[in-house]
């Protein structure tokens, strides 16, 4: 599983759910027009703030402290690339939200209550619990309205990722497969992973092909 995390750190599906979390929090980055130092990147109209990357940037550090313990350091912080791979993902779900807003992906009310209905933090016995909700998002001083937009944007960029894994090919998965392995469940196994890294791969490559179709500056400085 290291071996795994190590490998794939430097895709931003790793990073993915970090991102995620962070702006269903603090927010998705906003149109400012104050000074411009004080951002870390644009992409398109989304700003980046300093406050918002070194959020996210301290939810990834905790998540991958968490799984190395004690043998997380500086220096495989620096193996990790972890700075400029926060920013990466960042940027990436930045363009994700413009891709979908280009092609008019949307969620409707309908789909964001089913999916904040099923949030295990808003339950009670299984069941969702509107007091919880509630009490929950006074707790960490976020009105349901701030709440719910970021959620239906998660939701978008889950959709929208979706879309682009649809185009994933996967006629030849099973010719790669190792002939000799007479494990139906090890099969199973390698093609599910054969399978996500299919997907990973068509996204990253999606989001780097708009990358050059939108305006992006980025102060690699500031996190340096």
């Amino acid at each position: 599983m290291l071996k795994a995390l190590r490998k794939h750190a430097k895709y931003f599906y790793v990073l993915f759910f970090i991102v995620i979390l962070t702006f269903i929090f603090w927010g998705v980055g906003t149109v400012d027009r104050t000074d411009e130092r004080e951002f870390i990147a644009e992409v398109g109209k989304y700003k980046i703030s300093a406050e918002e990357y070194w959020r996210t940037y301290d939810n990834a550090y905790r998540f991958y402290r968490e799984i190395y313990k004690d043998r997380f350091d500086g220096e495989m912080e620096k193996e990790l690339n972890l700075k400029e791979n926060v920013l990466e993902s960042m940027i990436n779900e930045k363009v994700l939200l413009i891709a979908a807003k280009e092609i008019g992906l949307n969620v409707s009310d309908e789909e964001l209550q089913e999916s904040i209905s099923r949030e295990p933090a808003f339950t009670r016995n299984g069941v969702f619990s509107e007091e919880i909700y509630l009490n929950r998002l006074r707790l960490s001083r976020i009105t349901p309205e701030t709440y719910e937009r970021a959620k239906r944007q998660e939701l978008i960029l889950m959709k929208m990722s979706r879309l682009v894994e649809l185009s994933v090919d996967v006629s030849d998965i099973d010719f790669k497969l190792p002939q000799n392995t007479e494990n139906e469940q090890m099969i199973e196994m390698l093609g599910q992973v054969m399978l996500n890294n299919l997907k990973e791969k068509a996204v990253k490559s999606y989001v780097e092909g708009l990358k050059k179709q939108i305006k992006m500056k980025v102060n690699q400085e500031l996190i340096s």
